[in-house]
Formats: C-alpha cells, structure tokens, sequence
C-alpha cells in the first residue's frame, strides 16, 4: 500500500479524541475533512477502522491494531521534532574543538566562557592539539573546528579565518636581570641558555624559519612539550624563551621575569579558526564559531 502519510495523522488524532470534531479543532481543519481522509484511509486499506456512533467513534479491532503501530510512529516523531527544537534553540548539543595552547589561552577561553553563560546545557570537548594535529583533525571530521596560532596549512575545502595578531616576546628569569636594559641580537642568543617548544610545534617551525633568514640555527638547550611548560621553566632559570606578550604580561608586572629586547623585528603570528567549508555543523557549532569569526579584527 502507498497510504498517503496525512492520512495516518488525521487517523491518529481521531483515535486519540474519539471524535471528528474535536480532531479537526486539534488538526486546524474541518469535521468534513476529516471524515473525507478517514474514509480514503479506509478504502486504501481495505478494512473498516472505525465504528461510528451518535456518541462519536470508537476503533474497530483492526483500527485498534493500526493505533498500536501508528500512535508509537506519532511519539516517536513528536520526540524527534522536541529533540530538533532542543538543538536548533541551543539548549542542548556538543562541540568538539582542537585548539593548541597559546590559542586556548590568549583568545579561545574567553569566548567559550561567554559562550557557556549563554548556552550552559551546550557540551564542549576540547581536546589540546598541536596545530598540526588540529588541522589534521578537521581534515579527518574528528573535531567541528579549530582554533590554532600560525604558521597554519589548511588547504580546500579547509579555510582559515584570521582572527588576532599577537607579538611574542623574549623573556628571562631574574638571574637575567643584567639583559633588561640592552638590546641583543639573535645571533648574541647563541651565548645563552634557550628553551623552546618541540620539534613537532609550529613555533619550533616558526622559530627555525625565522633564524635560519637571518643565517642562524636554532639549537635551544631546553624543548618543553607545551606552551604551558615555558614560564615555570623560565622562572627557574633555564634559561631564555619567546613567549606570547599576554602570556608573560601578569608575571612581567610582578616582577617575576624581565623582557629582553631584541635588535630585530619579531613578525606577529596570528590565532586563525580553521573549518571544513563543505562539511555541515550543528546549530551550536554553527553559532560558536560565528561568534569566534565575528570577533576577528
């Protein structure tokens, strides 16, 4: 049979109130409507499903079988349509999103802070990538997103939005306190202890870059696995590190660490979102990373 989906419906509201009239009101039509599609449901099924009565209706044994089926098809759907409201109104759903440490910390976890104020029953996964790994993720559809620092590589259908530029600057522990009023270059860092992030880090890569441009290679003593990791070592005097300004700033105005100068220009890296341009986003990864775009400078 190819019984026309409306049919049903009408047919459940029918069961449900007894009634053709008070179905039609529940259904926003007319009592002759309803009758109408009843009595097509009727011939296409082959069987009468209900006995009319002054009193109203009531299901034959027939009609009762089809109501056991369709009155479970009529939750079900009605579940599925709370369950669509829910998501696309932002009261429920999950994100899940690579970011790699200087990102989480200058600029991510401030919107998710706000984000999570507006929208508490909203699940976030964030898992601590590399850049590298972020863009691999979004790559694989792992994650719904990222957010990283550059040098980024994210080609089609992945897109990288710029959304801050920051300046990193050179920092030492108070046994470097001599270094606060001179200007040194890179190549005079040779003759200090450098700690720096891993191999596998964009930074290392930015860094290498960034040294071998000017003849140099970069050999730092101490390679910390995380951002994280570079002040509490700096602080113990392993020796000298780049690190994001506002990272350093509150340990700066304490006095804990000094800012040493450098002769040449350091170029501003940037916190870009990356995304998968032909793969669909929930409604709240779709409104988490419009409010991330929308904050782009």
């Amino acid at each position: 049979m190819n019984v026309n989906f409306e049919y049903y419906k009408i047919f459940y509201y029918a069961a449900k109130y007894g009634n053709f009239t008070r179905a039609a009101r529940a259904l926003g039509s007319s009592q002759p409507n309803i009758t109408r599609a009843m009595n097509c449901l009727e011939q296409e099924t082959g069987c009468t499903l209900f006995v009319r009565t002054n009193r109203g209706i009531h299901l034959t044994p027939e009609g009762e079988s089809l109501y056991a089926h369709v009155s479970a098809a009529m939750q079900q759907l009605q579940a599925a349509e709370d369950e669509i409201l829910a998501l696309t109104s932002l009261e429920n759903g999950s994100i899940s999103i690579g970011a790699s440490e200087t990102a989480l910390n200058i600029f991510l976890l401030d919107h998710l802070k706000s984000f999570h104020m507006s929208y508490p029953n909203i699940r976030l996964r964030i898992y601590n990538h590399s850049t590298p790994q972020a863009v691999r993720a979004v790559q694989n559809g792992e994650i719904d997103f990222a957010v990283v620092t550059t040098p980024v590589t994210a080609e089609p259908p992945l897109k990288a939005v710029q959304l801050m530029a920051f300046r990193e600057i050179l920092i030492g522990g108070k046994t470097f306190t001599a270094l606060a009023g001179s200007r040194l270059s890179l190549a005079q860092l040779s003759a200090y202890p450098l700690i720096c992030l891993g191999r596998e880090s964009m930074t290392w890569q930015f860094y290498h870059q960034l040294f071998l441009s000017h003849g140099l290679e970069l050999a730092p003593d101490t390679e910390a696995a995380t951002t994280d990791q570079i002040l509490p070592l700096v602080k113990s005097e392993l020796g000298l590190a780049f690190l994001p300004e506002p990272m350093a700033a509150y340990s700066l105005s304490r006095h804990e660490i000094i800012e040493i100068k450098l002769r040449e220009n350091i170029p501003r890296r940037r916190v870009c979102l990356v995304y998968d341009s032909r793969r669909p986003l929930s409604a709240a990864a779709q409104r988490l990373k419009r409010e991330i775009s929308t904050s782009a400078e």
